[in-house]
C-alpha cells in the first residue's frame, strides 16, 4: 500500500511523533492507522525505559490553585535539561499534572511509595467483606488481591486515568512526553493542600 502524505500528517496529529516514525510506522501497519498509533506507542514506552535512569536535575515546580483558594497543589517536575525545562510541552504537562492531583487527590507518586499500614487497613476490610457475604475460603484471597491491586492504582498518581482523557493513565502521558523531548521527565513529589484537611 502506497503511504500519502495526508496519511503521515494524520498520524503525525495523533501521536505527535517525527515524520520518518509515522511514515515507518504506516510501512509497517501497511497503512493502518489505528496499528501505526500502538506501535509508536509501544516504541514510545520503550524509548522511556531506557531513557527513566537518567537523572533528572532541571525542571519546574507547578503551582494550581482551585478557585475559592480552598484547595492547592504544588508539584516537582524534573528533566535533564533546562532547555526542555522552559518549553510549553513541559510546562503543561506539569500545570495538568497538579490540575489532576488537586482533583483527584493520589496518595502517592508509585505504587511502592503507598504507605503499607493503609494497603493492610484496606486488605482486613476486603477480608472481612468477602468472610460476611459468605465467599468460599478458597477465592476469598483472590478476591482481596484484585481489590488490593485496583485501590492502589486508584490511588498512585502514575496509574490513575488522566482526568482529562481517562484513555491515557499519567504514566501515558509521561512516556509521551518524554518521547517528544527525547529526555527523561519525571514527577519527583507534591504536595496537596485542602482548607481544614
Amino acid at each position: 500500500m502506497k503511504i500519502t502524505s495526508q496519511m503521515v500528517k494524520e498520524l503525525r496529529d495523533k501521536t505527535n511523533a517525527g515524520m520518518m516514525d509515522c511514515k515507518r510506522a504506516l510501512e509497517k501497519t501497511e497503512g493502518d492507522l489505528e496499528k501505526a498509533v500502538d506501535l509508536l506507542r509501544q516504541k514510545g514506552l520503550a524509548v522511556a525505559a531506557k531513557r527513566a535512569e537518567r537523572a533528572t536535575s532541571e525542571g519546574t515546580i507547578e503551582c494550581y490553585v482551585h478557585a475559592g483558594g480552598k484547595l492547592a497543589v504544588m508539584v516537582e517536575v524534573g528533566c535533564e535539561t533546562d532547555f526542555v525545562a522552559k518549553t510549553d510541552d513541559f510546562l503543561a504537562f506539569a500545570k495538568d499534572v497538579a490540575m489532576h492531583i488537586a482533583a483527584v487527590a493520589p496518595l502517592a507518586i508509585t505504587r511502592e511509595e503507598i504507605p503499607q499500614d493503609l494497603v493492610d487497613r484496606e486488605r482486613d476490610i476486603y477480608v472481612n467483606q468477602a468472610k460476611e457475604s459468605g465467599k468460599p475460603e478458597n477465592i476469598i484471597e483472590k478476591i482481596v488481591t484484585g481489590k488490593i491491586d485496583k485501590y492502589i492504582a486508584e490511588n498512585c498518581l502514575m496509574e490513575q486515568k488522566f482526568i482529562k482523557n481517562p484513555d491515557l493513565t499519567v504514566q501515558d502521558l509521561l512516556n509521551e512526553l518524554m518521547a517528544k523531548m527525547g529526555e527523561n521527565i519525571s514527577v519527583k513529589r507534591f504536595t496537596r493542600y485542602q482548607l481544614g484537611a
